[in-house]
């Protein structure tokens, strides 16, 4: 195993570790500790603690060591702490807690966009629309997904508002994870209406409608979450 891929495992380990539980708010740890637990050297432990105290998931005090910090104060945009609450017994709490910020940020966004966008951004969503289109009814989901996190991203870039913008990849986090995947008629047909009906309204300059649209697209994503 490289370096880099121990390395990247380890913080895998950890961060799976305190998310799940196993390591809960308040643990101290030291690196002789972390070095024990997960086999690495003193090297890597004190690398992987500097990215977790980063994403405020960890706090280092000079007499008692390392101190595992409460969720309240973690990053928790950050995509590491997403992926490892998704692998989790936390996924459809995390699932849930995406959808309602997307719910309270992607339809003004959408709104935003009919009147931001440029010419070659209604363009981009419109191709992001017709590859969703292509991808979904010739059953190739992963091509279709990778159309489905364009799509929002375009849109969030096209709002012109930079805070929404850097939303792009913890949305695109939550997409991986649709509550569709797996069911036979994944990608639903209606949901690629739904991003059609987003994609007109933005494209035809109707703000109102596209508000509309991205509303009614995210609460079926919300109404499928309460099946799991």
């Amino acid at each position: 195993m490289s370096a880099a891929t121990l390395h990247s495992a380890v913080l895998d380990a950890l961060g799976s570790d305190i998310v799940s539980g196993e390591l809960p708010a308040g643990s101290v740890l030291t690196l002789e500790s972390l070095q024990q637990r997960y086999s690495v050297s003193r090297g890597v432990a004190r690398e992987c603690m500097r990215i977790l105290e980063s994403l405020r998931m960890v706090t280092s005090q000079r007499r008692t060591g390392i101190c595992i910090s409460p969720e309240r104060q973690w990053n928790v945009y950050d995509t590491r702490v997403i992926r490892w609450r998704l692998d989790s017994k936390h996924r459809a709490a995390q699932l849930r807690s995406l959808t309602e910020l997307r719910l309270g940020i992607e339809p003004i966004a959408a709104h935003l966009a009919t009147l931001r966008a440029s010419a070659d951004e209604r363009e981009a969503l419109r191709a992001a629309a017709q590859d969703m289109r292509r991808y979904g009814t010739t059953h190739r989901p992963m091509r279709y997904l990778a159309a489905d996190i364009e799509f929002h991203r375009i849109i969030l870039g096209a709002s012109g508002n930079g805070m929404y913008t850097a939303l792009a990849d913890p949305i695109a986090e939550v997409l991986r994870e649709s509550p569709t995947h797996g069911r036979s008629d994944y990608p639903v047909p209606e949901t690629i209406g739904y991003h059609e009906a987003v994609m007109e309204a933005i494209c035809a300059g109707d703000p109102d409608a596209a508000e509309r649209a991205m509303t009614t697209l995210l609460s079926d994503v919300r109404s499928a979450l309460r099946l799991l």
